[in-house]
């Protein structure tokens, strides 16, 4: 049991990271663009500004870390009902995450195209496979003891994941505050991916017992 979870170390380490890179690449996009609103204006938009390349290779960077991660939680969980739909989500999801870095969203009044549909498709799909998800990873959590203190975490973050993509897609109008909303969604994901990555990481470190000697 703990060789299996010390090679799941490496797993961890990429699901903490690839959240910290993401965010960095965001704010830092975010901050050095002039007339930027980290409230009103959408997460894709900064893509296309002079700083776009370092919000890019955050999205790269997140979609690649978490095929790791993923992959790592698929050797460490015990297996239930829905185990193996949630994994093969989450890895269409860490992929998603790389498509929307590589096709960048069209820009406002310009003609549509392939690569902007691709994006805003790739987007609205990952918004509703992510709840998806988390909801079917939810039995395996619950009946594994390594794993049933994340549980609950995983329910709540479900649930929010899905009750944001309800919105996003019968709210009215979302003018004004729409990149606020985005990163609501975006936050949720990459904070569950980083404190389960956490949790995987205490799991792979634990010592073995020692043999006891009469």
């Amino acid at each position: 049991m703990s060789e299996r979870l010390s090679i799941c170390s490496v797993p961890a380490m990429a699901g903490i990271v690839g959240p910290v890179l993401y965010f960095v690449g965001d704010l830092a996009a975010s901050l050095s663009t002039p007339n930027y609103s980290l409230i009103s204006d959408s997460i894709s938009s900064l893509a296309l500004t002079h700083i776009g390349w370092l919000q890019t290779i955050g999205f790269l960077a997140l979609g690649l870390l978490m095929e790791i991660f993923v992959a790592g939680l698929f050797f460490s969980v015990r297996r239930a009902r829905g185990f193996h739909l949630s994994i093969g989500l989450l890895l269409l999801c860490g992929f998603g995450m790389l498509m929307i870095g590589a096709f960048h969203m069209d820009p406002s009044g310009a003609p549509h195209t392939i690569e902007g549909a691709i994006h805003s498709a790739t987007a609205y799909a990952l918004a509703l496979l992510f709840p998806i998800a988390l909801l079917l990873l939810t039995p395996s959590l619950k009946s594994d003891p390594n794993w049933r203190g994340i549980f609950v975490y995983t329910l709540v973050a479900g649930v929010l994941a899905l009750a944001l993509t309800v919105g996003l897609l019968l709210l009215p109008s979302l003018a004004g505050w729409f990149g606020l909303y985005e990163r609501i969604i975006v936050a949720n994901v990459t904070i569950w991916v980083a404190a389960t990555a956490i949790h995987l990481l205490r799991l792979s470190l634990k010592r073995a017992p020692k043999p006891e000697h009469s």
